[in-house]
């Protein structure tokens, strides 16, 4: 069957009339979620906001604008973030933050010194495409409690109008990315929430006040990083998780919009700019970014990858951080309308995991491949947690690391002519 649906590659030039909404798309995708890391950290969301947008704007620079990425709040540096702000203060957290953020340009260096064909040896297709799949699957829980900023539906009552409002917006995203043609089907995630937000509104379930009593011009709350040689260490374990997901991430990518991000613009560029944008936010009192999955989902769904789409949404995001109401009206959108598109996006992050292992033709009729693959999956989604210090090593975070370790193990062990597969 074919796919009538207009599909906009990352240099295509897109109508300047569907630049807003389609940025605007990418925008309330990743709202939910960017917003909530600066909330858990105890910091106003408006500097997250701006440096959301500023990384992703760099991150299309450096890219040469041939990778479609919007960077958000970063989840990986969470749980050695929040100890540190425990002990020592936001502003030391930040200074970590800054600290990883260095390491990974050096990273980056490294990379474009002696290439990529390490990534084969440490995240061979069989684990790639779990570590991949895992992105989304990890991430399911989040539609279940609204995936938002002041809903739990894990954890509060669940009535009947916030089940209406999360099957109305799910089946709205659902049945619009099937059917709807032309225009509208470029924009099912917007009109989803469009729709769920009316619902929403009139069950009850939006409280506008937050909207009429914003200050029309708001300012973000800057403050330089401070540096203790504690906090730095602390966070230095996330780096190998940060460039598990990166990777990932330009791997799914790359197998959506049909072409090889890894080679073109090239890992190094895209690992740099996203690290960079995570020192750049962190000194000046930002949250850590990362190119984000619900984004990723976005364009699989729609089969809009331009880059000048992205750039929109960014600047949106920069908008947000200053203008009080609109950034208040999108905080009024309830969880479980955020939950009902999150249901579909983090599935289709999860399934294009599935289709990376089906493209690379991973072959389980090999025990190595099939342990790989399943010891990953068991890792990231058994609940298992491992305790160094003030790090806890959980779900996606623990999978990339089992994953590499599991990985480097078996290429060893195939180097030395010890493996019964030779």
């Amino acid at each position: 069957m074919e796919d009538n649906k207009r599909i906009y590659k990352v240099n295509d030039d897109v109508p300047k009339k569907l630049l807003v909404p389609l940025g605007l798309q990418h925008t309330f995708a990743m709202f939910g979620a960017s917003v909530l890391v600066p909330i858990l950290f105890g910091i106003n969301p408006g500097i997250v906001l701006l440096m959301n947008g500023i990384g992703t704007l760099l991150f299309i620079l450096i890219t040469k604008g041939k990778a479609p990425a919007y960077l958000g709040s970063s989840f990986a540096f969470l749980a050695p973030g929040i100890a540190i702000i425990q002990s020592q203060g936001f502003e030391y957290a930040q200074g970590a933050f800054v600290a990883v953020g260095i390491l990974g340009c050096l990273l980056s260096y490294i990379i474009y010194k002696f290439g990529t064909s390490w990534i084969d040896v440490v995240l061979p297709p069989a684990a790639m495409g779990a570590v991949v799949a895992l992105i989304g699957f990890e991430l399911a829980a989040n539609t279940v409690s609204g995936g938002s900023i002041g809903a739990n539906l894990m954890t509060d009552t669940i009535s009947s109008g916030d089940w209406l409002v999360f099957l109305v917006t799910l089946f709205t995203a659902i049945l619009g990315s099937i059917m709807f043609k032309g225009f509208m089907s470029t924009i099912p995630i917007l009109i989803a929430i469009i729709v769920g937000y009316i619902v929403a509104y009139f069950n009850g379930q939006v409280d506008l006040t937050p909207v009429r009593e914003a200050s029309f011009f708001t300012l973000p709350q800057f403050q330089l990083a401070k540096f203790s040689p504690e906090a730095i260490f602390a966070m230095l374990p996330v780096l190998l998780v940060i460039a598990a997901e990166h990777i990932s991430h330009q791997v799914v990518t790359s197998n959506i919009i049909g072409e090889d991000l890894i080679k073109e613009p090239g890992l190094h560029r895209s690992i740099f700019a996203d690290n960079f944008s995570t020192a750049v936010s962190g000194l000046i009192g930002g949250v850590p970014t990362t190119t984000y999955g619900e984004n990723i989902g976005v364009m699989a769904i729609t089969g809009v990858y331009s880059v000048k789409v992205i750039a929109t949404a960014a600047v949106i995001s920069i908008l947000m951080a200053f203008i009080g109401p609109l950034s208040a009206l999108i905080s009024t959108i309830p969880g479980n309308v955020i939950g009902g598109v999150t249901f579909l996006l983090y599935g289709m992050i999860g399934t294009s995991g599935i289709r990376l292992l089906v493209d690379q033709q991973v072959d389980y009729s090999k025990s190595d491949n099939l342990i790989l693959t399943s010891v990953i999956f068991i890792a990231g989604l058994s609940g298992l947690a491992i305790q160094f210090g003030s790090i806890e090593l959980s779900g996606m975070v623990l999978s990339s690391v089992v994953a590499v370790i599991l990985s480097l193990m078996i290429y060893l062990i195939k180097k030395a002519g010890w493996s019964n597969l030779e």
